[in-house]
This record gives C-alpha cells, structure tokens and sequence, in this order.
C-alpha cells in the first residue's frame, strides 16, 4: 500500500499552496506596510497546510528571488536562500519540533531546545533581512518550556519573526495567544481533498472515498492515513461494527500485531489507529442512532474510547487485553 504514494513533500519543500491566498494577502500586507508583527500564531486542524505557511513566509522574508508563478509569497526554487531552507542549511532559520529519542519521538518540545530560540535571537541575521524561528507545533510545549517561549514573546526580537503553528489555540497560555497575530486555517470541503489525495496517489474510488471522511476537512492527514495504512484499520473497525462482529480467532493476527513493538512493527502506533478511525465510526453511530438508548449506549462508548490510549500509555495496559475488552463491548450493543 505504502509503495502506491506519491512520496509527500516536508512543508519546507513545497513552493505551491492553495486554500491560503486570504492568509498569504493578509501576511504581504503587514509586510508591504512595515507592519510585520514579530510572531504570529498560525491555527487550525493538523494537515491544512499551516506549516507550508510558515516555511513560505519564512522563504518571503529571507529570500530575494521572488516568483508569482508560484503565488502572493512565490519564491524561486533556485533561490540561494530557499535552497538552503530546504536543505536545513540556513543560518537564520530555526525551527523547533519534537525531538526523536531512541527512534521514537518525544512528546513535548523541551525548555532547553526553547531557550536556544532566545540565544538564536540574540544574533543578528547572518545573511538575511530577517532572523525566522518555526514552532510546530507550539501545542507541543509543556509548562517550561511555554513559560520560556512566553519571556521570548514579552521582548521581541529585532529583526527576528516567529512562526507558532498550534492545533489546539484553546489549550495555549492566554497570555501566548495575546502576543501573537493570529492566522487561521480552515477544514478544505471533501472535493478539494478528494483532488488533492487523488492526485498524489493511486486510491480505488471506493478507498478513496472513505478516506475523504476520515481526513474530516484535512487533505495532508487523509495522504497520511493512507501511506500508514489506515484504511485496514478502519476495515477491522467496520467488521466489528457490522452486527454479526469476526470471530475470536479472526482476531488473533490483530492482537499479535498491537502486542509488537518492534523496528518493523510499531505496534502501540497501529493500536492508536486503530482506536482513532474506530471511535470516529462510533461517533457516526451516536449521532445516527435511531432510538434515544441506542444513541446514548454509542455516546458511552464514544466516550470510553477517548481515554483508551493515555490509559494504556499511561499505566502501560495490555493492549491485547484492552481490545478484547471492547471486542465485547461492541458485540454487547450490536
């Protein structure tokens, strides 16, 4: 399956973005009028393209060889500064991201790697007009390190600009949001992501189509869930959600695999699917329920199925033993 998808570009990699140009005019204002706030707070859900933004802002101010062929903030490919952003090369670029630790990535962006951002602003630009720091995603700071990136908002930098991508603004610090001018992005409608996933990946239409709902208004998660595999586990979801749910022993290969965690098999990673494109089934059903019982019975569900992964994370559960549990539990409703 993985084999089938179109390999899909980092945001600092791609020169084009559509569904931004309100953004994009919004940003060339601020610039054209010398009013360039020094951070700006980039919303929406994950995979609209808010981190193409930032890495084409940060291409806009850094670079010199505009282009409008590739839109309001164009840059040419074969401009230095943007192929040394692409390269990860740039002297006035940071950018802040989860870490990987083992092979495996944090859950939190530290305060240490925060309060290089402080020593980064402290330089002037080496090359550049501007000094650029991407932040993605600023839901990814904990207490520390949000209270760190507070002090770097409370005294701007000269000559230096923040890019704050945030899923989740309603969880940042009040006084982060403040500081910050804020962009946001919206969900795409499903034929503009149907486009988008079709033409970068070879979908049957009856795949294609059940991948659309399950992006939910984000064409760059629906490429994902496709090139991880998604669509088998929403398969095995609708199975046991078909009323006459696969035998036990049917089972036995899904619970080998959940049980793995090896460097093939990322076993907690496909269980996490799995419990993500169910729970979004279980949804559907709640809110489709033809009788007020049934209704509440999905809506209990539902809402046991949003604490499945921190409780089996948190005091490491049996994922085995967790699936069975709700193999039963939706043999009971059905």
């Amino acid at each position: 399956m993985n084999a089938e998808v179109t390999t899909v570009a980092h945001p600092r990699a791609i020169y084009e973005l559509i569904h931004a140009e309100a953004q994009e005019q919004a940003f060339l204002e601020a610039v054209s009028r010398g009013r360039l706030h020094h951070a700006w707070l980039l919303t929406g859900p994950e995979g609209v393209g808010k981190a193409s933004f930032a890495y084409r802002a940060a291409r806009f101010l850094m670079g010199h060889d505009r282009d409008k062929s590739y839109g309001l903030l164009g840059m040419s490919p074969d401009d230095a500064d943007a192929r040394l952003i692409t390269a990860q090369s740039h002297p006035d670029l940071l950018v802040l991201e989860r870490e990987e630790k083992d092979g495996k990535t944090r859950k939190n962006i530290l305060v240490d790697a925060v309060r290089e951002v402080g020593e980064f602003f402290s330089k002037a630009p080496s090359r550049s007009a501007y000094r650029v720091c991407i932040v993605d995603a600023v839901d990814d700071l904990n207490v520390n390190s949000a209270n760190a990136l507070l002090k770097i908002l409370e005294e701007p930098p000269e000559r230096g600009v923040l890019f704050l991508i945030s899923h989740s603004p309603g969880k940042l610090l009040p006084t982060i949001r403040s500081r910050c001018r804020r962009l946001g992005f919206t969900p795409w409608d499903d034929e503009a992501v149907k486009y988008f996933i079709e033409s970068r990946a070879e979908i049957p239409s009856e795949s294609l189509e059940r991948l659309v709902v399950m992006a939910r208004g984000s064409p760059g998660r629906g490429l994902r869930l496709w090139a991880e595999g998604a669509l088998e586990m929403d398969q095995l979801a609708e199975k046991l959600l078909s009323g006459e749910p696969p035998s036990r022993m049917d089972m036995l290969p899904y619970i080998t695999l959940f049980k793995t965690n090896s460097a093939k098999v990322d076993g907690p990673q496909k269980f996490a699917q799995f419990i993500a494109v169910l729970s979004n089934r279980v949804q559907e059903l709640a809110l489709s329920a033809e009788t007020p019982a049934k209704a509440r019975q999905w809506s209990e569900m539902w809402a046991r199925l949003s604490t499945v992964i921190a409780e089996t994370e948190g005091i490491n559960l049996d994922r085995g033993e967790y699936f069975w549990s709700i193999y039963k539990s939706l043999s009971d409703i059905s």
